[in-house]
């Protein structure tokens, strides 16, 4: 499956839009994660913890878009565009978001 942000894909004609497609993962923050980031930003550096969650939740969400537009008939997803999200109560959990459209190239 070609997944693109571009809204062409060069050399190859879309003989078929499928529609929107999306996906969505919110995935919750541990507790002991958020003490250690929170050290992370007094001494300086890169949470590794996080980075390793805000990957998994992107890839669920193109997963689950990716998912949905094969079972439209598409080969390809254009115009794919991913959202970032904190939501909860404190801001505890991340969402990611994946949209873009389902397409038949030739």
């Amino acid at each position: 499956m070609l997944v693109t942000t571009t809204n062409t894909v060069e050399g190859r004609r879309i003989v078929e839009y499928q529609g929107l497609v999306s996906g969505e993962a919110i995935l919750g923050a541990n507790i002991f994660r958020d003490m250690f980031a929170a050290v992370r930003d007094i001494v300086g550096g890169r949470s590794g913890a996080y980075e390793k969650e805000l990957k998994s939740a992107r890839d669920i969400a193109l997963e689950e878009m990716i998912e949905e537009a094969r079972a439209r008939g598409g080969n390809a997803v254009i115009g794919v565009d991913l959202d970032y999200e904190t939501v909860g109560k404190e801001g505890s959990m991340l969402m990611v978001t994946a949209s873009g459209t389902a397409v038949t190239l030739a």
